[in-house]
């Protein structure tokens, strides 16, 4: 679970690395053109199917360990670990099921719209693309989504800042010289990725781009 995490997080930065084009003052032109290589790559479509297997895997393990502790200690301790208390800890599986739903919505929205639905196109000098840029900024026209996605993106970041640090504990490197650094690089993953994914949905919201 700790690797398909880590692997998971990767992918976070990739995928807010393209997104953050649609801020580029250019009619949406290169996010459009992103799209369409990631769409169009042989290789990167191959790896979509790893990453939907990242998911699950992640999800799968997820469960069974907490299914796991709750069978191993189903009364609560009477004096508990700051481990137990850190809302980070406590409530990982309940931020998870948060995340899965956004996940969801984010899939019908984009995904499967993109996959087997029709949008727009647009042209660029004599090359058609499918206008992915002008659906997310549609989408991010709804009040609703905006809210929900701005809410999905702090409880992932909750979700974010105690995944991380675990998943180098739960695999065993854990070192007095550079755990330190790991608690404070994943508290800054914490932070900058999910206000860098809030960004778009507000800016767009608000035409600031």
């Amino acid at each position: 679970m700790a690797l398909a995490g880590l692997f998971l997080i990767t992918f976070l930065f990739v995928h807010l690395g393209i997104n953050l084009l649609l801020l580029v003052d250019d009619g949406g032109e290169l996010f459009n053109r992103a799209a369409h290589f990631m769409a169009s790559n042989p290789l990167i479509q191959l790896f979509q199917w790893v990453l939907f297997a990242g998911f699950i895997i992640h999800m799968i393990y997820g469960i069974i360990l907490q299914v796991q502790n709750w069978l191993a200690r189903p009364s609560r301790y009477k004096v508990e670990g700051y481990s137990h208390l850190s809302p980070f800890s406590k409530f990982m599986i309940h931020t998870a099921a948060i995340i899965l739903l956004f996940l969801v919505i984010h899939l019908v929205n984009f995904f499967f719209k993109a996959k087997f639905g029709h949008i727009g196109e647009v042209n660029y000098e004599g090359m058609v693309l499918e206008d992915m840029g002008g659906l997310v900024r549609a989408q991010f026209q709804e009040t609703g989504l905006v809210v929900f996605y701005i809410f999905a993106l702090i409880i992932l970041a909750f979700h974010l800042h105690h995944g991380f640090q675990s998943a180098f504990q739960s695999m065993g490197w854990n070192h007095s010289r550079y755990t330190p650094f790991v608690k404070i690089l994943s508290t800054l993953i914490a932070i900058l990725v999910p206000l860098g994914f809030i960004a778009i949905p507000i800016c767009i919201y608000f035409n600031l781009a």
